[in-house]
């Protein structure tokens, strides 16, 4: 590998306008997630009463779970964000990727100071996409317990389909039959459906006083039966650690259950974050040879002005060291080896439109990592494929079929960042969530939608006034329509909205990228070899 040649001049009025425009952007990033942490004004009651309890914060309990001075992965922290009359900071549940005794942990806790805990339709999506994650990198799942269960007024959003409550009760005993431990602190309620969280794990730790379990609580026993009873009586954790048995373990305080619950994790015998296998070519890592801040002044601010990829790569990659593949030709695909924290990975990233001779050779690269088992990562930033009269005669469709083919048939790890537009059929030859990456990241400048807006503009609004025939429009009218859809495609592909909905795993900051997917990367290595799939026709 050689180091990159980086063209960038950091003292270009280009470069400072785009780096001043992008630390704007960092800080209403962090302003939004400090909002998803606080929950604004009308969260403050909840937050008093939470802690006037002697319970702890959620993303306090995980730190005081997680090894010192490790690093956790938080993912989705704006989930729910402009959903909800914004009332559900976060979803009302955190989750990410934590070290216990050097082994990487799913974390899922419930935040009792939102809605009491209940789940909202995107916390059940959260609560999944955590559990999909734990078992595609095989970790152990710790759920942090403490919800008021489903939020009933949207049950035909959380119940009867697949991926609803139901379905994260099926991956947690799936999980658990596959090895991967299923540990529960309960530290609150755990009413109606949220009483299997703990039935169903391997171990389980009540905590006296605030911890409680029942299928039904006091007021439906009351409906129901006409008995009045006590919440401790009827499902605390006394009753069910020395009577019934749904729990393992009974600790006096929440910090006693946590010393427990590492004390489990011990003798869970699952492989630590250091341990890489022999299928995964690891080297001690390096820093990039150029700042990654830098990468505030590359992103253009005017997302029409492109920029080079390799200029990203360089700042991304360890000693910005980069083993390019056909770099004289498809310049519009960026392909080549190089290593993020001392582990080797085949990059695939766009320069703009995917052009069919781009496409073929992302096809042929994908290909030679899938052959070498060599993970994948995939840096969006792409209109789509190209159209037109000389593109289709070129047999576009049939080029990027191929490529779209071979990003679902990989079967090595695969990581995807969406560092600009991700627009089209692009966003799936670029492995977007529809082709299940590991990791799907998005940086603060992104955008996603089947097209962009001012494309979406002029296409809507000519097809709008072919469909009315002749009939008379004025330019009011149009000018109307116009804004209408332009409006329409820019708050649906704003990446605020996307991660609200789980379209990604998480935004983050450009420079925090490479620690990220060092820490993803690690989890891969740790695992036995994926097994490798049918195979494609070599070079398509």
């Amino acid at each position: 590998m050689r180091p990159i040649n980086s063209k960038i001049d950091t003292g270009s009025a280009q470069f400072k306008t785009n780096r001043a425009a992008y630390e704007e952007t960092i800080t209403t990033l962090g302003e939004r997630q400090q909002w998803a942490i606080d929950g604004g004004p009308h969260r403050q009651r909840s937050i008093e009463r939470h802690l006037a309890r002697g319970k702890e914060m959620a993303r306090d309990r995980i730190d005081l779970i997680t090894d010192i001075d490790t690093a956790f992965l938080e993912l989705s922290t704006l989930s729910g964000y402009g959903q909800y009359d914004d009332e559900v900071p976060g979803g009302g549940i955190v989750t990410g990727i934590g070290i216990v005794h050097g082994v990487p942990y799913v974390f899922v806790a419930n935040d009792a100071t939102v809605k009491g805990g209940s789940l909202v339709p995107i916390a059940i999506k959260k609560h999944v996409r955590a559990q999909q994650i734990a078992e595609e990198n095989g970790l152990g799942v710790i759920y942090l317990v403490d919800s008021g269960g489903a939020f009933l007024p949207l049950q035909d959003e959380i119940f009867p389909d697949k991926d609803h409550f139901g379905g994260s009760f099926y991956r947690q005993a799936r999980l658990s039959a596959q090895g991967l431990p299923q540990l529960s602190v309960v530290l609150g309620g755990c009413t109606a459906g949220g009483a299997y969280v703990p039935a169903l794990s391997d171990e389980a730790i009540m905590v006296e006083g605030i911890g409680r379990i029942f299928l039904g609580g006091p007021p439906i026993v009351k409906a129901a039966l006409g008995e009045i009873i006590d919440p401790d009586d009827l499902g605390g954790a006394e009753l069910h650690t020395r009577v019934s048995g749904v729990s393992d373990y009974m600790a006096d305080t929440e910090r006693e259950a946590y010393g427990r619950l590492r004390e489990i994790c011990l003798t869970t015998n699952q492989r630590s974050v250091d341990e890489h296998q022999p299928w995964a070519d690891w080297v001690e890592p390096e820093s990039p040879a150029h700042d990654p801040s830098e990468l505030y002044g590359i992103v253009s601010a005017d997302h029409r002005i492109p920029f080079d990829a390799t200029e990203i790569i360089a700042r991304m990659v360890d000693g910005s060291k980069f083993a390019p593949f056909k770099p004289e030709w498809g310049e519009s695909i960026v392909c080549g080896f190089a290593r993020v924290w001392g582990h080797l990975v085949g990059i695939v990233a766009n320069n703009g439109i995917i052009f069919s001779e781009s496409a073929l050779k992302a096809t042929h690269f994908i290909e030679l990592c899938e052959q070498r088992r060599i993970p994948l990562l995939f840096l969006q930033n792409t209109s789509g494929y190209m159209v037109g009269r000389d593109s289709e005669a070129g047999g576009i469709a049939k080029n990027g079929a191929k490529m779209v083919a071979a990003v679902a048939n990989a079967t090595v790890p695969r990581y995807t960042v969406l560092i600009g537009g991700s627009y089209g059929a692009g966003n799936y030859g670029m492995c977007g969530r529809g082709f299940n990456p590991r990791f799907l990241f998005a940086w603060p400048n992104s955008r996603i939608a089947t097209m962009a807006a001012d494309t979406a503009e002029t296409v809507l609004v000519d097809i709008r006034l072919g469909g009315l025939k002749g009939a008379e429009t004025t330019d009011e009218e149009i000018a109307a329509m116009r804004a209408e859809v332009r409006d329409q495609y820019e708050t649906q592909s704003d990446p605020y909205y996307a991660t609200s909905r789980l379209w990604d795993d998480g935004l983050i900051d450009p420079v925090h990228t490479r620690d990220a997917l060092g820490l993803c990367l690690a989890l891969a290595a740790r695992q036995d070899e994926p097994a490798p799939g049918p195979g494609l026709v070599y070079r398509m």
